[in-house]
Order: C-alpha cells, then structure tokens, then sequence
C-alpha cells in the first residue's frame, strides 16, 4: 500500500481511493473533510440510506494516518476531522498512542471500534454510528465526546482514565452480549461526567468509578427490562453532585446548567429498572427531583450506606418495588411527602440525617407515617432520630409527639398485661411525654379525694399537739410523696378508707414523678 509513496515528505501513498487521498490531505492541511450529500435524510448517519464509495474510507487507512500518518503542511496542525464519512472494516487502535487531534462527526461505521489500552489527547465522535465501542483502559489527557452516538452492541471504557470531560449527552446504547449498555466499571473522569438525555437499553455499571466534579443524567432515560438494574453504581465517588432531574427541551436542549426555568418543557430523568448506588460517597448532593421510577417488585432504589451533605429526594412515589437507606448518612435531608413509598417498601434501618428541609406541606402526622412505613416491625432507631432532628430545630412539642408515637408502636409489641398496662399510661399521663395531663388528672383526683376525706372518719395519732384536720390539706399530703403537710403524719384514716389513702399515695408518686420528668425535660433543653 506504500509503494511509491514516501511518507516523510507527505507523498500520496498507492492504492488509495479517491474519497481516501481526499480524507489524506485534509488531514496534512488539518481542514475538515466533509463527504455530505447536502440532503439531511441521505446525510443521516442513523438512516436507512445506504452511502457508497464516494464517501467511504477503509478503517485500516483512517488508523495509518493516526499511528503513523504523514507530516503536516507547513504552518498547519496535522489533525482528523471527518463529517458524514462511511468507515469500512473494523478500526482498531488498540494499544496505539494517538497523538493528532481527532473529531468525527455524522459518520458511519460499518463495524467495531477497538481502542484498548490506546492513548489520545482528545477524541470526539459526535452524532456517529458505531457498532460497538471497545475501550477498556484508554487513556486521555483531554475529552471524550460522544454525544448523540448511538451504539448498538454497547460502550466498555472499563478502567478508562478521562482527563477532562466525558460527553455522553443524547447518546442511544443499547445492551451488549452480556446485557449491559455501558460498562465503566473502575472508570476514572477528571471533571465532568455529562450523561443527559442518554437513552440507555440495558445495564448502566459504574462499580468504582470516580468522576472529579458532577455527574450529571440530567432528562435521561434508562431502561432494563433483561436484568434487575438499571444502573449498577455501588461505590460511586462523585466530588460534587450527582444529578438525576429534568432536562429542558428546545433547540439546542437547556443540559449542563441549572434547573430549567418555570414554564420551560422539559423531559424527566426515568428510570425503569432497579438502581444500585450503595457504598456511594457525593461530595456535594444526590438530586432525584422530580424523578421517575418504575420497579418491579424485586427491584429498587438502593442507597445503602451512602455518605452525601445533601439528599433532595423529591422524585415521584414508586408504586412498586423498595427505597432502601439503611446505613446511609446525610447532613440535609430535602425531601417531599408525596415522594416516599408506603409501608413495607421503605427500609431506614440506621439512616442518620441533620436537618430535614420539606419542600411543599409535610405535617407531623405525615412524617410519622413516614417512619412507621420504615418499620415493617418495631425500632426504636427511626423513631429516636426524628425526635433528636426535631428537638435540635427548636420542635420540642413535635419531639414529644414522636416518642409518644414510638411508646405507643413499642406497645403493639408487648404481652397482653404490659399492652392493657401501655394503654392506661397513654391514656392517663401519655406515657410521661404531655405533664400537662399528669398534673391535670392530679388536681382532679386532689378535688375528689378531699369531698371524699370530707365525710370520711378519720383519728388523731399523737393525742393532743396536733393540727387540726383539714380534708383538703390531708388529700394533698397524700397526692405528694415528697412534701409534708403534717396531716398525713397526725391523722389516720378509719376502716375501709385507709385502703382508699393507700391507692391515692401510690397515684400521687406515679403522677409526680410524671410531672417532675416533664419538667426536667423542659429545663434541660432551656
């Protein structure tokens, strides 16, 4: 194929073909070479019109002048920049180190891209049709763009190092043989991992993968109906946010910034399959606004000891499958009453939070349903850092609320005497936690036992020297176990009444010590 050529002076080699010796000095000219029809339906690299030999290149000529390809013009920046050409055969740069610029755009590959082990600077396949990608281990100093791609047999960037920017944005991949779409397990991304409006048919795996600032999946869509995950993430490293949130729609699409504004149309992060984030370390937030999840009954969203400043779970209610945040660790929990699952799909075993900040309503009674949702069976844990939460905001009267509802949940899981038991304490003084009620009942029983002592005989115990008796002051000395009044001490009560002083002495300690604990409470967090 060199024959008469002399590649040091740039000479056009034998055997090229008329679209090749084309694409041969454009490249020394570093220009863009461009093959279009000019008819949009014919240029479409995902179409169904067939492109012929006037805009076809051979893959072992595009890899020649990658490897070893001939010098630059003088005063120009050798580079590959190819639009709407077809690549026969497979391109294979495995191992090889790149060191020309290199961006495809609108092209057609007839077969797989091999780029094991390879090295670039940056690499760009922008709009393209690609087989497959195979690039465990690549290595570049700068970008990878492959956005709007769509790859039919899958990506591997397993190990991959990125230097900068990992474009994936509006790429379709669909499921290789082992039924993963794209396989980035281990990968490393030096800043940002922009996967929005991604259109994902099969396993999305990044175990171990380490993206240097966001990653962002911003209106896309992820889809497995072959295997239990969606997206297979278990020790993730994110040093900023991870993104799963709308997208605004319009031309060019509103990616890679914040929000869209109100009013704008936009296209929601779904998810139909389960999603696997445990182990996950994120430095900044976990975002799932206004997500969509779609599970079957064995899949779900696991979030199993994750670390993470911010969670905002404000995506819809799954209506099947489990949210599991069983270890994980947040400082801000922002979340919406509407996005929680019902009971028995929502597993808290462990789960510590700082603050809660409800977006919309989000009543007490709610946040108990919450927890009790969470406990398929009774745990103190959910119930006591909800209290704590609530007591360190300032809520105390709430904090109250919700000990009284883990009192009152422990309960249901007692033998039948303790639970009648239960049920007295409740009604009486709310297990301690409303004082109030304590000393209410105090002075009602304080009001009946004096008309009782009133009509009741009664004797002195001393003999003279005593006070005189007063009904009253006789059934308060009895109500109070710490006080004497000098009636209990002087006066006795006659038959049957005494065993009325003995259940009004044993009511006392049992309401004082009820007022005294909710008065120590209060001054303790005074």
């Amino acid at each position: 194929m060199t024959e008469g050529a002399d590649l040091r002076t740039g000479d056009l080699p034998d055997q090229l073909t008329a679209a090749e010796a084309g694409m041969w000095q454009a490249f020394r000219n570093g220009s863009v070479y461009d093959l279009r029809s000019g008819d949009a339906a014919v240029d479409d690299p995902h179409g169904g019109h067939p492109w012929g030999s006037e805009r076809s290149v051979r893959a072992r000529t595009v890899a020649w002048l990658l490897l070893d390809g001939p010098p630059a013009l003088q005063g120009r920046v050798a580079s590959l920049k190819l639009t709407g050409v077809r690549i026969t055969g497979v391109l294979d740069l495995a191992g090889g180190t790149v060191v020309p610029y290199v961006e495809l755009k609108g092209c057609r590959f007839e077969k797989e891209v091999l780029l094991p082990e390879s090295r670039f600077t940056t690499l760009r396949l922008e709009d393209c049709a690609v087989p497959r990608l195979e690039a465990a281990r690549l290595h570049t100093e700068g970008d990878l763009h492959l956005p709007r791609c769509r790859f039919h047999n899958g990506v591997r960037l397993t190990d991959a190092h990125i230097g900068t920017d990992l474009l994936l944005n509006q790429a379709v991949v669909h499921q290789d043989r082992r039924g993963r779409s794209i396989t980035g397990d281990g990968m490393t991304v030096g800043q940002d991992l922009q996967a929005e409006m991604l259109e994902s048919h099969g396993e999305l795996s990044l175990r171990s993968a380490t993206v240097g600032v966001s990653l962002s999946l911003r209106g896309s869509r992820l889809s497995n109906p072959y295997t239990r995950l969606a997206l297979n993430a278990p020790q993730l490293t994110v040093n900023r946010t991870l993104y799963m949130t709308p997208a605004g729609l319009g031309n060019p699409p509103a990616t890679s910034g914040t929000t869209p504004a109100r009013g704008t149309l936009v296209q929601r992060f779904e998810c139909q399959g389960g999603i696997r984030l445990d182990d996950g370390r994120f430095g900044d937030a976990v975002d799932f606004d206004r997500a969509r999840f779609t599970f079957d009954d064995d899949q779900g969203l696991s979030l199993l000891r994750i670390q993470t400043p911010e969670l905002r779970f404000l995506g819809e209610r799954p209506e099947r499958g489990k949210v599991v945040l069983s270890g994980a660790r947040v400082v801000n929990l922002v979340d919406r009453a509407s996005s929680w699952p019902g009971p028995g799909s929502l597993h808290m075993g462990g789960f510590t939070y700082e603050n809660l900040v409800p977006q919309g309503a989000f009543p007490l009674t709610r946040r108990l349903e919450w927890v009790a949702a969470a406990t398929a069976e009774y745990a103190p844990e959910p119930y006591e850092r909800l209290a704590s939460v609530l007591r360190d905001s300032g809520e105390d009267e709430d904090a109250r609320e919700v000990l009284l509802a883990k009192q009152r949940r422990r309960r249901e899981t007692l033998p039948l005497a303790a639970k009648l038991w239960g049920y007295a304490q409740d009604w009486t003084v709310a297990y301690g936690y409303r004082p109030g009620r304590a000393a209410l009942w105090m002075a009602v029983l304080w009001a009946a036992t004096s008309v009782a002592f009133a009509h009741a005989g009664h004797q002195s115990v001393n003999g003279d020297g005593h006070p005189a008796w007063n009904a009253s002051l006789y059934a308060l000395d009895l109500l109070l176990p710490v006080i004497d009044l000098g009636q209990a001490g002087n006066w006795q009560l006659r038959g049957g009444w005494q065993w009325t002083a003995a259940v009004v002495v044993l009511l006392g300690w049992i309401l004082a010590t009820t007022v005294a604990a909710g008065a120590t409470r209060l001054l303790r967090r005074g």
